[in-house]
């Protein structure tokens, strides 16, 4: 989500889900977004288009229908989206790029089952990468999990960002101050507003506190060099300015009365395509 900083007070209302009813669809939305993107990530390879994981993206969601469907849920996914990113691109629109060897891939899966949304990304190998970019991914990667830590109610949602800020400037690397996690339910956007850099000092206006029963997406964009990004003229695909690579990961989160349920949080039946899953 690209970031205003706009305090959408009045919407706050909108990331609370209706515990008897929506809740249970946010669970198995999420779920299913789970289940298609991993079934994304079990084919990215040097060579294939992103056309052809958009197609294997398609399937996996008409095949999660239909199974939903034959487990007594009368509706089907009502809709879905399937973004790409590409080296240092952002939020990248599909079309016929084939993948080398060496890249790094972002797919952003979102859905919309029975009313609510669920949303998350990964960003992948590409065959052989080199030890920066996978350095890049793994610590992007650890700024979500570290981030996540901290949910629970009473937090402040500008602590989100001093975690993740302290950790990728650690290693050396930068956080994307134009986009932002942001409530998700009803609303595929809605409050509150997430960013995932610094302090007040550094300009993170985030206000509000984390409550039960609130859901929002936590999604740094971590870069190899400067923060900064730019548009293109198509006023969509997003760039890092300098050129450098970028990664990101998402989560949607479920503030429970002790802690964080991640709504899209990976099963049994997840590809391990990260190598420190492994160890």
């Amino acid at each position: 989500m690209r970031e205003t900083c706009r305090s959408y007070r009045a919407e706050l209302a909108q990331a609370l889900i209706e515990p008897k009813l929506g809740l249970g669809w946010a669970q198995l939305g999420c779920t299913i977004a789970r289940e298609v993107l991993d079934a994304a990530a079990r084919i990215i390879r040097p060579g294939i288009t992103t056309d052809e994981i958009d197609e294997v993206v398609h399937q996996a969601t008409i095949a999660a229908g239909l199974s939903m469907k034959s487990s007594a849920m009368e509706s089907q996914m009502q809709d879905l989206q399937c973004f790409f990113s590409l080296f240092n691109k952002s939020f990248q629109k599909v079309i016929r790029w084939k993948l080398e060897d060496g890249d790094i891939v972002n797919v952003d899966v979102t859905v919309y089952y029975k009313g609510v949304h669920g949303d998350l990304n990964e960003t992948f190998f590409v065959g052989e990468v080199d030890e920066a970019s996978q350095q890049l991914v793994r610590c992007t990667y650890e700024c979500l999990e570290k981030a996540i830590s901290i949910v629970k109610p009473g937090v402040r949602f500008r602590e989100v960002g001093e975690v993740i800020n302290r950790h990728a400037t650690m290693s050396g690397l930068s956080v994307v101050k134009s986009y932002c996690g942001h409530g998700i339910g009803e609303l595929f956007h809605c409050a509150p507003n997430i960013p995932h850099y610094g302090s007040i000092l550094a300009g993170n206006k985030a206000v509000g506190i984390m409550k039960a029963g609130q859901t929002f997406t936590i999604e740094p964009m971590i870069n190899a060099g400067v923060w900064r990004d730019r548009l293109w003229p198509d006023g969509w695909t997003a760039v890092t300015a300098d050129g450098k690579r970028s990664a990101q990961f998402e989560h949607t989160l479920l503030v429970t009365e002790t802690g964080v349920e991640v709504l899209t949080a990976r099963l049994p039946s997840s590809p391990k395509v990260f190598p420190w899953l492994n160890s």
